[in-house]
């Protein structure tokens, strides 16, 4: 016979659930994409309208980098929000302004 514990006797040994620090930062992202979508605006002019008529595809192939980068990121600092926004933020900025310049060189 096998010696077997029943799961009723260990009733006060439970898995609590921790909270999920992913999607707070996922938001970040999204919210540094917008942001990072309109410096560009904000600093080159209106101009640069019709630079992003024709490259949108590319920036919006950063939206889903940009959630997971937030994601990843408020993982990483444990869900401190406030250090995940400025991590995130920089990322996705750098990530930004770096296909805007590679865009505008080629």
């Amino acid at each position: 016979m096998q010696n077997v514990t029943p799961m009723l006797a260990r009733k006060d040994e439970r898995e609590y659930e921790t909270p999920s620090r992913s999607f707070p930062g996922g938001v970040i992202g999204f919210a540094c994409w917008w942001v990072a979508l309109a410096t560009p605006f904000l600093l080159l002019g209106a101009n640069t309208l019709f630079f992003f008529l024709y490259t949108w595809p590319f920036f919006l192939a950063l939206l889903p980098v940009a959630v997971v980068t937030g994601a990843g990121m408020s993982l990483l600092v444990r869900g401190r929000l406030f250090w995940c926004a400025i991590a995130t933020a920089v990322v996705v900025t750098a990530l930004f302004w770096l296909l805007y310049l590679f865009l505008t060189v080629w």
